[in-house]
């Protein structure tokens, strides 16, 4: 078990130290401390991730919604201008 570079025995011995200096009692509620700052730092991550993908797709929408309407007049002048040559040539 390797969790950010730090193995096993690595783990125990910083156990060990923080149990001497902090002592039983309080190991427990230093960890709870902890898990509720990584929760706390997890649901941010996540919330600025959704909020990032929320703001792109509204970015892709408007790109979208802004060459759609030159995409029809485009094809629009390409059908007048087709018609008109085939007018010319009959």
């Amino acid at each position: 078990m390797n969790v950010f570079g730090i193995g096993l025995p690595e783990m125990a011995l910083i156990l060990v130290i923080a149990l001497l200096v902090f002592g039983p009692k309080k190991l427990p509620e230093i960890g709870r401390s902890m898990g509720k700052a990584i929760r706390g730092f997890q649901d941010a991550s996540k919330e600025f991730e959704n909020e990032f993908k929320r703001e792109a797709e509204q970015l892709e929408q408007a790109v979208t919604t802004q060459s759609l309407p030159e995409s029809k007049e485009a094809v629009t002048a390409e059908s007048n201008n087709h018609a008109t040559t085939s007018s010319q040539q009959g």
